[in-house]
């Protein structure tokens, strides 16, 4: 198979980590047809991150927002960026502390995901909106 790009788009969600595996894994239908590959999956924003964790019980997901909360708090005295209100610059220092991007395996069209694990996106803005990310398949 040659490679594959395109945009997902993802709907606009309020801050917080969020399972998303089902909304980007309809958007690739073209993942049917790769027995063994990758998949690359890069947001394209600053103040959000894509991570694995997981699928199962909501808890982990409302206890990973209360602790970067905790981690990286708003309204840090020494902040200089702040012109765009007091999530922005937390937001930003949590999208560098997960990071942008993630590389799954792929295997008889479906991603080699274990048990428990689903795709985060980490919404790190009170009113991101909708967030895009490019995915990048390759595979035979």
């Amino acid at each position: 198979m040659p490679w594959h790009q395109q945009e997902i788009r993802l709907q606009s969600r309020p801050r917080g980590f969020h399972l998303v595996t089902g909304e980007v894994l309809d958007q690739l239908p073209q993942l049917a047809d790769i027995h063994v590959g990758l998949l690359h999956l890069f947001i394209q924003h600053t103040s959000a991150s894509l991570a694995v964790n997981e699928n199962a019980d909501p808890d982990v997901r409302g206890d990973l927002e209360r602790h970067f909360n905790v981690m990286v708090p708003e309204n840090a005295p020494h902040y200089e960026h702040t012109l765009e209100g007091p999530d922005d610059m937390p937001a930003h220092i949590k999208s560098v502390l997960i990071g942008p991007s993630l590389s799954l395996p792929i295997r008889d069209g479906q991603p080699v995901l274990g048990t428990w694990q689903g795709i985060y996106l980490c919404e790190h803005r009170d009113s991101g909106g909708s967030r895009r990310i490019v995915a990048t398949l390759q595979g035979e």
